[in-house]
C-alpha cells in the first residue's frame, strides 16, 4: 500500500494542495484534476491525512484567534518590506495593484456604490492606513470609511475616441500613487462611454491587497450589487478574522524553531545564487526606474493539451513543465546553467484566510540545477524536486527571507533573482451581475517591478483570472522592464519560448541545447537568407590588377595623403610599376616572400603594391617591434628581399636577405604594368599573429580572398568615389588591408595618421575632423577613450586584436 508521504508527494506533483484544520480537510486543486478516482482516494484516506498534517504542523490545530484588541496592529512581514520600500520613494505607482472591467448594460449606480461601500465596511485593510509610531510602522483601521466613486463622462467624445481615452485614464490611474499615511488604499473612478457602456477602473496598493484579493473583491461585488439592485439587504456571513489578525498571528507564529528550520533551508538553498545575466538592449542603469510595458501571450490549445499529457505522464503539475521550459529558455540566453526565478504563491493554505482581502502572496525561490546538458526529461525531474522542496518551506514570507540572508544591496536589480514566472490555476467562479455584460479592459499600467514576468492562465481568463471563458489554451503576458528591453525582443522572446514548447513536446528525451527555439521565419532567415553570400566578383583578378583598373578611370583622383605630400592614382600607380619591374629583375615572383620593414609614408604604400605587382607576397615587419621578433620573423621567413629606409638600417637584424632602400634607390624601370605570372591562388601578404598565446605564427593570404573582401567592403559599407578613409592601422596589422581596399576598392583617398595607432586621443579627433573622414577601422580600446561627440559623421568598423584572415 502507498504510503500517507507517498501520496502526500503524487498530491503535489499534481500541484494539489491539501491542508487540515481541526478535524476538517482542505483541497486546492487546479481544474480538472481532481478526478472522481482521486475524490474517491481523499475520502478514503481522509483520516490519515489530516492526522499526519496537523503532526507536520501543530499550528494547523487551532484556528487563527479573532483579536479582542481595537486599533493600531504591527504590519505583517510582507506590508513592512512594503512600507520600506515605499519610505525611499514615497510617490512611486510601483506596488499599485489595477484592473479595469467594461460594463455593458443598465448600470445602478446606488447599488454599485452600496455594495462598495459594505465591501470596505466588511474588509479592514480596506480601511487601513500605515503611520508610524515611536520609529515603528504600525496599522490604523478607521472605522467608517466612505469611499468615493467619481465619474468621467467621455460619451461627448466621438465614439473612435472614447476607447482610446479610457485606455489613457486606465494607465494615469494605474500610476498614481497612493499616500499610505493618509488613505484610502482603494481607488475607483467610473467611466461613461454611453448610456450603456461603462469602464470601471479599480486601483489597490498592494500593501493591502493581492491578486487573489481582487477575485475575493469581485466575487463580493457580484453578490452584493445583485442584493441591493433587488433591495434587499446584505446577505455575507461576516468574515472569522480580519488581516490584523493574521499579522498578530504570523509575528507570534513564526519564530523559535519554526523560523529557525525554514531560514536553515533557504540558507543552503540560495548560497551563492548568481544574478542572472539576461542579455539587454541597453545597459542596465545604476537604479531601478521601474518603467515597464506587457506583451501578450497566447499558446493554441492543442499545444496546451499535449502539455497537459506530457505532465500527467511524468507525475508532474504543468506548472513544473512549464517552469522548467522557462528556465531552459533562460539557459539559452544566458549559458547560465544555476538559475532562480521567482514564483509567487497565494500563501492561503488555511480557511480563514480565503475570503479576505489582504497582502498575502508569498515568492518562492526556485533555483535549478541545468548543468551537464540534461534532457528535458531529466531537467523536469529536478525541477519537480526543487518546486516540492520550495513547497514544503513556503511558510517563510520573501520579506523574511531577504531580511535573514542581507543579499548585497543592488538599487539596479532585485535581490535573489530578477525574473519571474506565474501560472495562475485555481478555479474562479464567473462574475455576473444583474443586466450586465462584464469583460475585461486590457491596458498598460506602465510599470514592472523586475526584469521580466511570465504570467500565464490555463484558460483565456480576463483581469487577472477573475473569471473563465471557454478554454483555448494557455494565455497570459510578459511584464517587461521598458530600460532594458525593446518590444521587439521580448516578441521574439514568447516566439522562442513557444518554439521550444512545441519541440519539448515532441521529443521530451530532446537535450536542452538540442531542444528548437527559432521561429520558422528566424531558420528562415538564418540558414537560408543569411547564409545566400553568392555575388559577383572578379574571381581571376589579383588585388593589383583591381587597383591598376582604378587608376585608369579615375588617374587624376587623389590616392594617397601623407601631412602635406599626395600623391594621385596615376602616379601611385606608376611608382608601383617602377618597383615592381625592380623586384622581378632582382628574384621577385610568385610566392616570393618579401620584406617590408618601413615607417608610416607613401614608400609604405608604393612597397605594398610594388610587391603585389611583381608578383610576390610581402611580409610586413613594423620597425617598432623588439630586436627579438624581427629576428625570428626574418628567420621563419627567410625572405631573400628586405625593402626598407635607409635611417631603419641600423635597427634591421641580421639576415641573408638583400637590402633595398626606397628612399635612395632612384628607380628608372619602366612605368608600364609589369608582365606577371601571379594568380588568385598565389599568396599576397604572410601576417604573424601577436604570440600572446606562444610563438608567434604566420598567417599565409592569398589574392582569392583579398579579392572577395574588396567586393564585400564596397557592399557592405556602402562606399563611393571621393569617400576619405583614414589609414590608422599598423601595416603589420590585417586592418592596414582593409584600408587600402577600402579606399582604392572606388577610387577614395587615404589619409594617413602621422603616429598611427600611437596618436593621442585628442589629436585623431582633430585629425579626422580637419580631413573630414568618412571611414574609419579603429579597435575597441581607441573608442572607449572617445566621447560620441568627439567623432564626426563617419562609418566605424570595430576590429579585434589578432590577425584575422580575409
Amino acid at each position: 500500500m502507498v504510503t500517507i508521504v507517498e501520496f502526500l508527494t503524487y498530491l503535489r506533483r499534481l500541484d494539489v494542495q491539501v491542508f487540515a484544520q481541526g478535524d476538517r480537510l482542505r483541497c486546492n486543486a487546479p481544474e480538472g484534476v481532481l478526478t472522481p478516482e482521486l475524490q474517491a482516494k481523499l475520502v478514503e484516506r481522509k483520516a490519515e491525512l489530516i492526522a499526519f498534517l496537523n503532526r507536520s504542523n501543530p499550528s494547523s490545530l487551532t484556528s487563527i484567534p479573532r483579536s479582542a484588541t481595537a486599533g493600531d496592529s504591527p504590519l505583517s512581514f510582507a506590508q513592512q518590506r512594503l512600507w520600506f520600500l515605499n519610505q525611499l520613494a514615497p510617490e512611486s505607482p510601483f506596488y499599485n495593484v489595477p484592473a479595469a472591467v467594461h460594463l455593458s448594460g443598465q448600470l445602478n449606480l446606488i447599488a454599485l456604490e452600496q455594495a462598495f461601500s459594505e465591501i470596505v465596511r466588511r474588509h479592514e485593510a480596506l480601511r487601513t492606513t500605515f503611520v508610524s509610531l515611536e520609529g515603528q510602522p504600525t496599522q490604523m483601521i478607521a472605522d467608517k470609511l466612505s469611499l468615493p466613486l467619481p465619474g468621467v463622462d467621455l460619451s461627448a467624445l466621438p465614439a473612435s475616441e472614447r476607447e482610446i481615452t479610457a485606455q489613457q485614464l486606465a494607465t494615469e490611474e494605474a500610476q498614481r500613487p497612493f499616500k499610505l499615511s493618509r488613505g484610502p488604499l482603494l481607488r475607483m473612478k467610473l467611466l461613461k462611454l454611453d448610456a450603456t457602456d461603462h469602464v470601471l477602473l479599480l486601483t489597490l496598493h498592494h500593501i493591502v491587497a493581492d491578486g487573489w484579493s481582487l477575485g475575493v473583491l469581485m466575487r463580493e461585488l457580484s453578490t452584493l450589487y445583485t442584493t441591493f439592485t433587488q433591495s434587499e439587504p446584505a446577505s455575507l456571513p461576516e468574515l472569522p478574522i480580519q488581516y490584523t489578525d493574521f499579522a498578530r498571528w504570523q509575528r507570534r507564529w513564526l519564530q523559535g524553531e519554526v523560523l529557525d528550520s525554514q531560514v536553515a533551508y533557504w540558507r543552503q538553498q540560495l548560497k551563492d545564487v548568481p544574478i542572472l545575466d539576461l542579455p539587454c538592449d541597453r545597459p542596465r542603469p545604476p537604479e531601478q526606474s521601474y518603467r515597464g510595458a506587457t506583451y501578450p501571450i497566447e499558446l493554441p490549445h492543442s499545444l496546451t493539451q499535449a502539455l497537459e499529457e506530457l505532465s500527467q505522464q511524468a507525475g508532474v503539475s504543468l506548472f513544473m513543465t512549464l517552469l522548467a521550459a522557462f528556465q531552459a529558455l533562460l539557459y539559452r540566453y544566458t549559458g547560465q546553467t544555476d538559475i532562480a526565478v521567482g514564483s509567487p504563491i497565494a500563501n492561503r493554505n488555511r480557511s480563514e484566510l480565503e475570503g479576505l482581502i489582504g497582502f498575502f502572496v508569498n515568492s518562492l525561490v526556485l533555483r535549478t540545477d541545468l548543468s551537464g546538458n540534461p534532457t528535458f526529461q531529466e531537467l523536469l525531474g529536478r525541477v519537480r524536486e526543487v518546486a516540492l522542496e520550495a513547497y514544503a518551506h513556503q511558510d517563510l514570507p520573501f520579506e523574511k527571507l531577504v531580511e535573514e540572508l542581507q543579499p548585497t544591496r543592488d538599487l539596479s536589480r532585485n535581490p535573489l533573482f530578477q525574473v519571474v514566472f506565474a501560472l495562475q490555476n485555481a478555479p474562479m467562479e464567473q462574475l455576473t451581475l444583474p443586466g450586465l455584460t462584464l469583460k475585461p479592459v486590457k491596458f498598460n499600467p506602465g510599470t514592472t517591478r523586475f526584469d521580466l514576468e511570465f504570467h500565464l492562465w490555463e484558460r483565456a481568463q480576463g483581469l487577472s483570472g477573475l473569471w473563465q471563458a471557454p478554454s483555448i489554451g494557455l494565455s497570459g503576458f510578459v511584464a517587461y522592464s521598458t530600460d532594458l528591453f525593446d518590444r521587439a525582443t521580448v516578441e521574439r522572446m514568447v516566439g522562442h519560448f513557444q518554439a521550444l514548447l512545441e519541440g519539448i513536446v515532441a521529443n521530451p528525451e530532446a537535450r536542452m541545447a538540442g531542444l528548437p527555439i527559432l521561429s520558422a521565419p528566424e531558420r528562415q532567415q538564418l540558414l537560408v537568407e543569411w547564409n545566400n553570400t553568392q555575388a559577383e566578383y572578379a574571381q581571376d583578378a589579383c588585388i593589383h590588377q583591381l587597383f591598376a583598373a582604378q587608376a585608369e578611370r579615375t588617374p587624376d583622383a587623389i590616392a594617397v595623403v601623407f601631412g602635406d605630400e599626395q600623391l594621385t592614382y596615376r602616379v601611385l600607380n606608376q611608382r608601383a610599376n617602377q618597383l615592381a619591374h625592380y623586384l622581378q629583375q632582382v628574384g621577385a615572383g610568385p610566392e616570393v616572400l618579401v620584406g617590408l620593414c618601413v615607417d608610416r609614408s607613401l614608400e609604405m604604400v608604393v612597397g605594398v603594391l610594388g610587391i603585389l605587382k611583381a608578383g610576390g607576397a610581402y611580409v610586413p615587419l613594423d620597425p617598432e617591434y623588439p630586436h627579438d621578433r624581427l629576428s625570428f620573423m626574418l628567420s621563419d621567413t627567410q625572405v631573400s628581399l628586405l625593402l626598407t629606409q635607409s635611417w631603419l638600417m641600423e635597427r634591421l637584424p641580421e639576415s641573408q636577405a638583400q637590402i633595398i632602400c626606397l628612399d635612395n634607390q632612384g628607380f628608372s624601370q619602366s612605368q608600364d604594368i609589369p608582365c606577371s605570372t601571379v594568380t588568385p591562388e598565389n599568396l599576397a601578404y604572410v601576417i604573424y599573429t601577436s604570440g600572446s598565446t606562444g610563438q608567434p605564427k604566420g598567417v599565409l593570404i592569398q589574392h582569392r580572398g583579398l579579392s572577395n573582401v574588396y567586393q564585400a567592403q564596397i557592399q557592405v559599407f556602402n562606399l563611393r568615389p571621393q569617400r576619405r578613409m583614414l589609414q590608422f592601422s599598423s601595416l603589420s596589422f590585417d586592418a592596414f588591408v582593409f584600408e587600402l581596399l577600402m579606399a582604392f576598392g572606388v577610387g577614395g583617398t587615404l589619409y594617413l595618421t602621422p603616429q598611427g595607432a600611437r596618436l593621442p586621443g585628442a589629436a585623431l579627433v582633430q585629425f579626422l575632423r580637419d580631413n573630414i573622414i568618412t571611414h574609419a577601422i579603429l579597435p575597441p580600446a581607441v573608442l572607449a577613450v572617445l566621447a560620441p561627440t568627439d567623432l564626426p559623421a563617419l562609418q566605424t568598423v570595430i576590429t579585434g586584436g589578432e590577425a584575422c584572415s580575409s
